[in-house]
């Protein structure tokens, strides 16, 4: 492989990756409260 696609293989490996570190930091900040969900499930069509 290239230099160049070396970089942009990392940069897309940390761009995802991080996303998904920041996406559970998140979630663990701020968890999901039951009174937040719907009351009942959807219907199905």
């Amino acid at each position: 492989m290239t230099t160049t696609a070396i970089i942009m293989m990392i940069i897309a490996l940390v761009t995802v990756w991080g996303g998904l570190a920041a996406a559970l930091a998140h979630l663990s900040r701020h968890p999901e409260l039951d009174e937040d969900l719907p009351a009942q499930p959807a219907t199905e069509l």
